[in-house]
């Protein structure tokens, strides 16, 4: 996949975010331009040819130490403080690059937004071994909700942890979990209920070391992508010290961000719509036909323009819901709006994005064919279209339906 900065760029809106993001978002310019652009060239790395552990962890230690791996921590960890607002551009930056290590400059898949909110809830001991470890790069984790039967209805766990003395022994299978081919340990949450008809959730640190854990990844999604995989737990015994919080209130802790960290995957969409409306602008001016370049033709330039416009519109609502949410706003319904919205146009931008590009669009290993699979994805991660309209629909209509 070609990845070379197009020399045309669709201009960018006027910035809306704060200084202190502006300047995040020129250092984070010159670390894709000079380190990570030539550090994928060298090792061959493409968004479909992911990079092994050992290149990843040079990444993470690198983003570290410039301070971007951390941003999300809450400051007392080291974060940066940042607002939504300024999150949602900086992250729209960062997907917008091009970048096959875009998931891993902010630690994305198995870093530091993995616990931020954990941290409120750590032990002491859980902090040294688990939060702290990778707050500093040093380890890395994933969390563990979906199953086989449990996708959507994320209560209807199969995974059962039972108490046995001072330890919990674990015994399920946990699928499609992003990250968990390069993780040191998992957040799993689990069924601790003894009466099958009762739903009880809670959360546990498993590390991956441990007897009876594995992670099967031998399968890669429609995008070409490696970093998902199975956990499989066959009586895996841990300490019950591994426990996060309350007996429980697992699904309380997975799902209690969850406005925030819907809205949180807009701009990774809309990054990536944004190359894919930029791939065709470049190939609207370089292909020609008939005597002229393609951009010359109303059909063609109907699609970019709407594309352009659906991005536009797409991000305004996106910053529309950021800024709710640093009010104090809950804007539950509004973030179903954003991903859902986002996520359906940034895959239309994409599928005309290929019909922009002709035969070379339908042609594996084009930017334009990746961002139409990978695009095509996020209407179904976290929380397909589908759950989207349900949270939608019931915030609209209240108590009528519950």
């Amino acid at each position: 996949m070609n990845t070379t900065h197009l020399a045309l760029r669709m201009p960018l809106p006027p910035f809306e975010g704060s200084d202190a993001a502006r300047d995040f978002i020129a250092r984070l310019d010159a670390f894709l331009r000079e380190e990570l652009q030539p550090l994928a060239a060298e090792h061959h790395i493409t968004s479909e040819n992911g990079a092994p552990r050992e290149l990843l962890e040079r990444v993470w230690k690198r983003s570290r130490d410039l301070g971007f791996y951390g941003m999300t921590l809450p400051k007392a960890l080291g974060g940066a403080g940042f607002d939504i607002v300024d999150h949602v551009l900086i992250k729209e930056f960062i997907y917008a690059s091009g970048s096959p290590f875009a998931p891993h400059i902010l630690g994305e898949l198995t870093g530091p937004p993995r616990v931020g909110a954990l941290a409120r809830q750590a032990t002491p001991d859980q902090m040294e071994r688990f939060i702290l470890p990778v707050a500093r790069a040093e380890k890395a984790i994933c969390f563990a909700i979906t199953e086989p039967e449990a996708g959507s209805d994320a209560g209807a766990l199969q995974t059962r942890a039972v108490r046995d003395g001072d330890s919990f022994v674990l015994n399920g299978t946990k699928r499609f979990i992003s990250g968990s081919p390069f993780c040191d340990f998992a957040v799993i949450i689990c069924s601790t209920s003894e009466d099958p008809a009762v739903r009880e959730a809670t959360a546990f640190f498993v590390e991956r070391d441990r007897e009876g854990f594995r992670v099967d990844a031998g399968y890669k999604t429609m995008a070409g992508q490696s970093h998902t995989g199975n956990i499989v737990l066959t009586d895996c015994r841990i300490p019950a010290t591994n426990q996060i919080g309350e007996r429980g209130r697992g699904l309380a802790l997975a799902l209690g961000r969850i406005t925030v960290n819907r809205l949180l995957h807009c701009p990774a969409m809309l990054g990536l719509a944004r190359l894919a409306l930029e791939d065709s602008l470049a190939h609207a001016t370089r292909r020609r036909q008939f005597g002229q370049p393609i951009g010359a033709f109303q059909a063609v330039q109907h699609l970019l323009a709407d594309m352009a416009t659906e991005l536009a519109a797409a991000r305004a609502l996106m910053l529309s819901v950021a800024r709710s949410l640093d009010a104090g706003g809950e804007a539950r319904a509004d973030a179903s709006m954003a991903k859902l919205f986002c996520s359906e146009t940034a895959f239309r931008i994409a599928d005309r994005a290929v019909q922009v590009h002709g035969g070379e669009g339908i042609v594996q290993g084009s930017r334009v064919e990746f961002l139409f699979r990978l695009l095509r994805m996020y209407r179904v991660l976290t929380g397909t279209s589908e759950i989207q309209r349900n949270t939608i629909a019931r915030e609209l209509l209240g108590q009528a339906v519950r």
